[in-house]
């Protein structure tokens, strides 16, 4: 006979490889357990009774809104317009030329992930191997970034994943305020039709962005923030850590509270 609980011990076992994998990226490879000191037999009786029955494990399964839902986060005020399905921003953005990254773009790169999404990553810019594909985070730092996510728990498509500007600046410069300020309408719009729980913002100018604040990225990190009712808990970029793989544990650290604050109802 088939075992009921096949599908659950497989999602449990692919989040531990998830996780182990993470940890021996921050160079974790070993753990020691000390053996526990002795206990006398009148000492273990009197204990007995105290010990509590361990909690099963729980996967995270994070909520999803519905896209009709009312009243949840970047819910339309009375009287104005239901908020626009993704397809339809990504129709409205078009063949963008509202810029001058348009002249040495090649794709413009949208987003990708669950339209229902309860966490949202939002980066900073495409690189090359995003324009190349027109996908976000698919270069090593998206390699990173897929990881990041396993370890959570999670996978690709239960998320979305997008950035503050949709075409690569050249050479992989930092994108300048007009270009920012020519997109940041149409991220605002995925934000509001996604209606995320969370958003984590991965890097200086997403977190700059969404809070409108010129606070470092080391200075905001770790700490939730609010955007139109939508908590942001900004972290390093997965670029950033290819440099600073030291780093990791402090990003790891940010993922466990967005993982927490997932869990709540």
């Amino acid at each position: 006979m088939e075992d009921p609980r096949r599908d659950e011990i497989a999602a449990i076992a692919r989040e531990m490889k998830a996780r182990l994998s993470w940890y021996r990226e921050e160079g974790v490879d070993s753990w020691k357990i000390a053996p526990p000191a002795p206990i006398k037999e009148s000492e273990r009786i009197q204990k007995m009774p105290k010990q509590k029955e361990p909690k099963p494990y729980e996967p995270i399964e994070p909520p999803r809104f519905a896209a009709e839902a009312p009243g949840g986060p970047l819910s339309a005020p009375a009287g104005s317009t239901a908020p626009r399905t993704l397809a339809e921003i990504r129709d409205e953005i078009g063949d963008c030329r509202r810029c001058k990254l348009c002249s040495t773009r090649k794709n413009i790169v949208f987003g990708t992930g669950s339209p229902t999404a309860a966490l949202m990553f939002v980066g900073e810019a495409p690189g090359a191997d995003e324009d190349a594909q027109g996908q976000p985070f698919v270069g090593r730092a998206g390699q990173l970034l897929t990881k990041m996510i396993n370890a959570m728990g999670l996978s690709r498509e239960e998320v979305y994943i997008a950035n503050i500007i949709k075409c690569r600046p050249p050479e992989n410069r930092n994108p300048q305020p007009e270009e920012i300020a020519s997109c940041k309408p149409f991220l605002e719009k995925q934000i509001e039709a996604i209606r995320p729980k969370v958003i984590c913002a991965l890097g200086t100018f997403s977190a700059q962005t969404l809070l409108e604040t010129q606070q470092k990225i080391s200075a905001l990190r770790g700490k939730f923030h609010e955007y139109h009712g939508v908590k942001v808990l900004p972290t390093f970029h997965p670029a950033y850590l290819l440099r600073n793989p030291n780093e990791k544990k402090s990003v790891w650290e940010d993922l466990q509270k967005i993982m927490e604050e997932l869990k709540k109802g």
